[in-house]
C-alpha cells in the first residue's frame, strides 16, 4: 500500500472515530444525572483543561502559548470563542437532558447553511447557484418545523448559530484544534472552578455527594471532550476538506437516530417533511462541493499538462538540427 494511500485510509479511520463519538455522546450525558446541565457544563470545562494539558505535556507543544499572551485581539477573540462554546456545550447538553434529543440533531444538521449565510452576511462571499437552493431549501425546512413543533426549533437554531460563530472566530484566531480548546477552556477554566465551589458551599454539588462512580463520570466529561477532538485534528491533516464534509454529517445522523430509536421522541409526519428538506439541502450541498472539487482538479491536471507540453516544445526548439 502506497504511504499516501496508507494517510487516507488512517485519516478516515480517525474521522469516523471522531465523528462517531460525537454522534454518540447524546447516550454520555443521561449517565450524569442528578447533576444539572450547569453543573455538567462547569465539570466539562475544568476536566477539559486538565485533560489537554496533560496531553499538551506529554506532547511537550507548549511554544504557542508566549506569543499568543503578547496578542490582545487574539486573547479577545479566544475569550470570545470560550463564551460561543459555553452557550452551544450548555445549551447541547440541557436538550439532551431534557428529552430534546431529535432537535439538537436538527441544529448540526442545519449548521452547515447557518455557516453559508455567514459568509455571504459577513464575509461577502458569492455563492453558486445549487447554494443558493440548498440554503432557500434550508429556509423552507425550518419554516415547515417551526409549524411542526408549533414554534421555532429555538434548540436547534441556537446550536446552528453558536456552533458557526465559533468556527468563524476560530478562523480568525489560527490555532490547532488541541491547542484552540487549551486556550478556551483556560478561559472558561476560572469561572467554571468558581462555580463548582459555590455549589459545593451551598450543598448543592452532586460531586461528592452521588458516589465515587458519578464522580468519576463528572471527571470523565473531560476525556468526553478531548479525544474526538484529537481524533479529528489527526483525520484533518490526512484527509481533503471535502471528505471532512462528508464526515460531518456522520454526527448528528447518529444523533437523530438515538432520539428516535433508543429516547423514542416523537417524529410526527410534519418533522420527517422538515428534516426530509433539511437533508435535500444538504445533498445539494454535498453535490455541489464534490462537483467544484472535481472540476478544480480537472483545471489543475489540464494546466499542469499544458505547462509539460510547453516545456517540452522549449526544449525541441533549443536543440541544434541535425546535419
Amino acid at each position: 500500500m502506497k504511504p499516501q494511500s496508507q494517510q487516507h485510509r488512517s485519516g478516515l479511520l480517525y474521522g469516523f472515530a471522531a465523528y462517531g463519538m460525537w454522534g454518540l455522546v447524546p447516550l454520555f450525558w443521561p449517565l450524569l444525572e442528578p447533576a444539572g446541565a450547569v453543573e455538567i457544563l462547569a465539570h466539562r470545562m475544568v476536566w477539559s483543561l486538565v485533560a489537554v494539558a496533560l496531553v499538551l505535556l506529554a506532547l511537550r507543544r507548549w511554544s504557542w502559548i508566549r506569543p499568543l499572551l503578547r496578542q490582545p485581539a487574539r486573547l479577545g477573540m479566544i475569550a470570545l470563542a470560550a463564551a460561543v462554546i459555553s452557550v452551544n456545550w450548555g445549551l447541547y447538553i440541557w436538550g439532551v437532558n431534557s428529552g430534546h434529543v431529535v432537535e439538537t440533531s436538527l441544529g448540526y444538521f442545519i449548521n452547515p447553511l447557518v455557516s453559508i449565510g455567514f459568509g455571504v452576511v459577513l464575509l461577502r462571499e458569492r455563492l453558486r447557484p445549487a447554494q443558493w437552493i440548498a440554503v432557500g431549501v434550508g429556509a423552507v425546512a425550518v419554516a415547515v418545523l417551526a409549524i411542526g413543533y408549533g414554534a421555532l426549533p429555538w434548540i436547534a437554531l441556537t446550536l446552528a448559530f453558536s456552533f458557526a460563530t465559533y468556527g468563524l472566530v476560530k478562523k480568525r484566531i489560527g490555532l490547532n484544534g488541541l491547542e484552540s480548546l487549551a486556550a478556551e477552556t483556560a478561559v472558561q477554566f476560572l469561572p467554571a472552578l468558581g462555580f463548582l465551589i459555590f455549589l459545593s458551599a451551598h450543598g448543592d454539588s452532586t460531586f461528592s455527594t452521588e458516589g465515587a462512580g458519578h464522580s468519576a463520570l463528572l471527571a470523565s466529561s473531560g476525556l468526553i471532550t478531548a479525544i474526538p477532538l484529537i481524533c479529528f485534528g489527526t483525520a484533518a491533516v490526512r484527509l481533503p476538506l471535502s471528505t471532512i464534509g462528508m464526515l460531518q454529517y456522520i454526527a448528528p445522523i447518529f444523533q437523530f437516530a438515538l432520539g428516535v430509536a433508543v429516547f423514542h421522541e416523537s417524529m410526527p409526519p410534519e418533522r420527517w417533511a422538515g428534516f426530509s428538506l433539511v437533508w435535500l439541502a444538504l445533498a445539494l450541498l454535498t453535490w455541489d462541493a464534490l462537483h467544484t472539487a472535481h472540476r478544480a482538479r480537472a483545471r489543475l491536471r489540464q494546466a499542469a499538462a499544458r505547462a509539460a507540453t510547453a516545456a517540452r516544445d522549449g526544449n525541441a526548439a533549443e536543440d541544434p538540427v541535425p546535419g
